[in-house]
């Protein structure tokens, strides 16, 4: 007489039953976490935006005038390097703003603005910050 042993293994209702509380555990867990993904890109934009200006500041206080563009703030190491916008997720879309009075010639970077043309959290436009 052949002795057969109790397959081990789980069945299809146990399989079913775990697979729907990791469903419902994940429907409350994913919009959380993109929540907070998006409120971390919206403080690097705000440290970055900081960080330009600041450097723009410190600029005009040394040289009397304001950068011609962007890069000459790294190439007189005011920064190591361009920010790359948490929104675009690139360097080259910042906007740069003209000095509106002050400057003879009206040419330089007075301010800097993100290139992204997106809606924030707080209902306001990235562009605009």
């Amino acid at each position: 007489m052949v002795r057969r042993e109790k397959a081990r293994g789980f069945t299809v209702i146990e399989l079913l039953v775990v697979l729907a509380a990791l469903a419902l555990l994940l429907s409350v867990a994913a919009p959380r976490y993109v929540q907070h993904v998006d409120r971390a890109r919206d403080t690097a934009l705000r440290h970055n935006l900081h960080a330009m200006r600041d450097a723009i500041d410190k600029f005009y206080s040394d040289q009397g005038r304001y950068p011609k563009e962007l890069p000459e703030l790294v190439e007189r190491r005011y920064l190591r390097a361009i920010p790359v916008d948490p929104v675009t997720s690139r360097a080259d879309t910042w906007v740069a703003v003209p000095p509106r009075t002050g400057n003879a010639d009206g040419e330089g970077v007075f301010d800097v603005r993100s290139g992204a043309r997106e809606i924030a959290s707080d209902g306001s436009s990235y562009a605009s910050w």
